[in-house]
């Protein structure tokens, strides 16, 4: 048992995933009064579209996968990850605390049509239009995108490689082309990967190299 313990000890990091989970439905349900709404004009061109429901679905797999492997294959790299997306939602948090937000792009759905459409309705039923900036889906999909570069089938298998970067651009146009985000919330989780990509990844490299002159000394 010791040893299979310091073998995973690095599955603690997984303890944030249900603590994130109840700090949201919290705020789902205490936040309902000073919303904000969050909306632009560039939202109002793009189209409602049911098929992006497909990779937006794909988006759980995504993440679940990319973590699995790098908790059984690579664990600098999966301390890396989760550090991204933990800090990452974290700050949503704090910003859905101090300024709740709120969408009203969802389409009329007709009453009965396609499994697609379906499937949208009861998206629509199980998850509220409130919270929305910045958008955790576009912010997991570019950290789990980071994250499988870095390791060996990204790094040797340029397919696989450019197969994940149109599974994250795909994630990323359908939190629009759903009406679950506005062009705001995307680009919020755009500039957020951005943040957590500089504090994590390229401040490892810095002090890594910093590490190394003084090694070499």
């Amino acid at each position: 048992m010791v040893s299979l313990y310091k073998k995973y000890s690095h599955g603690i990091w997984l303890l944030y995933f249900p603590l994130y989970l109840l700090v949201f439905s919290y705020l789902e349900k205490t936040n309902v009064r000073g919303l904000h709404r969050v909306t632009s004009f560039l939202d109002y061109h793009i189209p409602f579209c049911e098929w992006f429901i497909i990779p937006y679905l794909l988006w759980f797999a995504y993440i679940a996968v990319t973590v699995t492997y790098l908790f059984f294959h690579n664990v600098s790299e999966f301390r890396r990850c989760m550090r991204f997306l933990c800090a990452g939602m974290t700050i949503f948090l704090i910003v859905s605390a101090v300024y709740p937000t709120v969408q009203d792009l969802r389409p009329v759905l007709p009453a009965s049509g396609s499994i697609l459409t379906d499937l949208v309705r009861h998206l629509y039923q199980v998850d509220t239009p409130t919270n929305v900036f910045p958008s955790i889906h576009v912010f997991n999909s570019i950290g789990a995108y980071i994250a499988v570069c870095r390791v060996k089938p990204g790094k040797r298998n340029l397919g696989f490689r450019l197969g994940c970067l149109v599974l994250t651009v795909s994630i990323i146009l359908a939190t629009m082309f759903l009406k679950q985000h506005s062009v705001i919330d995307v680009i919020g989780g755009i500039a957020l990967a951005y943040l957590c990509y500089y504090l994590i990844y390229c401040r490892d490299v810095s002090v890594s190299r910093k590490q190394s002159k003084v090694l070499a000394r």
